[in-house]
C-alpha cells in the first residue's frame, strides 16, 4: 500500500514491477494531461498543500481498503507544470477477483477527480485559468 505526491514523473513499468505479486487480478489507470479542444494548452499548473494532499489521499486509500479486499494499493499523483500528454496521476490496485480490483480502481479514481486537494491552472497564449469541478465527476462519486 503506498501514496506519493511528487513532482516528477513516474515509470509505470517500473512502480509494478512488483506490485501485487500475491494477487490474482491487477488493475491500473494512468491519467494524462488532457489538451483542450482547440489545442491551445501550453501546460497545466497543479499546485497542492503537502501535508493536507497526502493525509487525504491516504485516508481515501484506507477506505478502499476497508470496502475491498485487496492485497496491494497504489496512487500516484504529480504536481506542478506539466504539458499535454504528461502523467499525471496513476492508481493500482490489487485483489484476488478481478471485480473487487476494478471496483476499487473506480472509487480510487472518482476519488481523485472531484475530492482530492489539488488546484489545477490551465495556461494558454491567451491566459490562464483555474479548472473548475465538472458536474460529471461529482455525479460519478454518488455510486459510492
Amino acid at each position: 500500500m503506498a501514496v506519493k505526491v511528487q513532482a516528477d514523473n513516474f515509470d509505470l513499468a517500473a512502480e509494478l514491477k512488483n506490485f501485487g505479486r500475491d494477487a490474482g487480478a491487477v488493475v491500473t489507470f494512468t491519467g494524462l494531461v488532457r489538451n483542450r479542444p482547440d489545442g491551445t494548452l501550453d501546460h497545466m499548473l497543479i499546485e497542492h498543500y503537502p501535508a493536507m494532499t497526502l493525509s487525504a489521499l491516504t485516508e481515501i486509500e484506507t477506505q478502499a481498503c476497508a470496502r475491498w479486499a485487496l492485497t496491494d494499493t497504489l496512487i500516484i499523483h504529480r504536481y506542478g507544470e506539466l504539458r499535454p500528454g504528461a502523467q499525471i496521476m496513476m492508481v493500482a490496485t490489487a485483489s484476488l477477483h478481478r471485480a473487487e480490483a476494478f471496483a476499487a480502481a473506480e472509487f480510487l479514481m472518482d476519488y481523485l477527480k472531484s475530492r482530492a486537494p489539488f488546484w489545477k491552472k490551465e495556461v494558454t497564449s491567451e491566459g490562464e485559468s483555474w479548472v473548475a469541478a465538472a458536474d460529471r465527476d461529482e455525479e460519478a462519486l454518488k455510486r459510492w
